[in-house]
């Protein structure tokens, strides 16, 4: 396909602004939200998340066989259609809960949590697939994900201004605006392959797509890094409010790291086309790991050092976001199955995303629970416990990354 203009670019990527609006708060500040407003035990909101999370990873495969089941004439827009009432009510469900307390609340959750995700899961996959479908060249490749997850921080940034400084119904309100504007843009102007109608698309199945060894390669180390920046986002608010006792920044402390992670996209734009995606990627690896190693000398209100540790590491973040989706692009162009299977890779890929995040809130925080920490209680053995969950076992799980990256050889995709 030629290159994109700069407006076709803006209408598919702008979507990705609503969407990161959904992500930031079901993923960072759910946990808090449900342990302050219905005084949920960690146990209870972790057992809740992972086994949602599970369901709904589980699901993710089977969303993506289904759209890529789709006749060859059939757009990605229906499924975005179809998905934004399940997100848009699960979400205001979510964030707008009874006052219940005990198992009707633990239900609540629950469910609201299943609807949420369940719409989450469509309409990421869409999308993500229709962006993998409009370019094949490397270049371009990473152009995309690049102003798609620039759009993304943006909607992160507008959400933790939002939470900060206003409340959950303005931000509800800004997300039901927001994804209908944009999903109108995305469907009216965004390119779409042109196919033959009444020929169906032959969907991959997890053995042939596992069969692919570069697939499985990078697979990998998505999963072991994407655990590795899951679980200080589930700790975040934890660890600002009761080991460094700065609470009252913890909006803005968001804000310095999504904003370091957008103003960092150019800089690894241009790394990855001087020296290859792989390199840009190992890079911001080991950029996060010097970072995260200075948390570990943090003490009580180290706003200052706190605060640096936060813009390098969201530059790191914005690597995360936007190269992984670019080489993945490139396993299925080598691959042979540019705009007929995307979506059998990106539920697959959707999926470990999904089980990174369960597997950071639905074994951590049961974990600090164990170990002795209680969020609002200064113990000193639960803090340490907090600390080293932060901070040490991310170190560790992204060099182990890096490591499997370095050995995947994945420069030529």
């Amino acid at each position: 396909m030629q290159r994109l203009s700069l407006s076709q670019l803006l209408s598919y990527a702008m979507f990705g602004f609503p969407l990161a609006m959904v992500a930031l708060p079901i993923y960072v500040y759910v946990p808090q939200f449900y342990a302050d407003r219905l005084g949920m035990s960690l146990s209870a909101i972790g057992t809740a998340l992972l086994l949602t999370r599970i369901m709904d990873a589980f699901i993710d495969p089977f969303i993506g066989t289904v759209i890529d089941r789709r006749p060859q004439s059939r757009s990605y827009a229906p499924y975005i259609a179809l998905a934004l009432p399940l997100l848009i009510a699960g979400f205001i469900g979510l964030f707008h809960p009874p006052q219940l307390s005990g198992n009707p609340a633990f239900l609540w959750f629950f469910v609201t949590l299943v609807v949420v995700y369940a719409g989450f899961s469509l309409v990421s996959i869409a999308y993500q697939s229709w962006g993998a479908s409009l370019t094949q060249e490397p270049g371009q490749r990473v152009r995309l994900t690049s102003v798609r997850e620039t759009c993304g921080l943006v909607g992160v940034i507008a959400t933790a201004v939002i939470i900060q400084f206003g409340n959950v119904t303005i931000l509800s309100g800004m997300l039901s605006l927001s994804l209908l504007i944009t999903a109108w843009l995305l469907i009216h102007h965004t390119p779409r392959k042109s196919g033959v109608a009444g020929v169906a698309h032959v969907p991959l199945s997890l053995r042939h797509l596992f069969a692919n060894r570069s697939f499985r390669a990078l697979f990998l180390v998505f999963v072991v890094n994407g655990i590795a920046a899951a679980i200080p986002a589930t700790l975040f608010l934890f660890f600002t409010k009761d080991r460094l006792h700065l609470a009252h920044l913890s909006g803005v402390l968001l804000l310095m790291y999504f904003l370091a992670a957008a103003l960092s996209m150019p800089l690894w734009t241009r790394l990855a086309h001087r020296k290859g995606e792989v390199k840009a990627w190992l890079l911001a690896m080991l950029l996060s790991v010097l970072s995260f190693v200075g948390v570990l000398a943090l003490g009580i209100g180290d706003a200052w050092a706190f605060s640096m540790i936060c813009i390098f590491s969201g530059m790191s973040l914005g690597a995360d976001l936007a190269l992984p989706p670019a080489l993945l692009a490139g396993v299925i162009h080598a691959a042979g199955h540019s705009e007929k299977n995307e979506a059998s890779y990106f539920g697959v890929w959707n999926w470990a995303s999904k089980m990174n995040l369960a597997l950071a809130a639905g074994l951590t925080l049961p974990a600090l629970e164990y170990l002795g920490y209680v969020p609002g209680v200064a113990s000193e053995s639960g803090l340490r416990a907090l600390t080293l969950a932060y901070a040490a076992l991310p170190c560790i799980l992204k060099l182990l990354a890096a490591a499997l990256l370095w050995k995947a050889r994945l420069e030529k995709v």
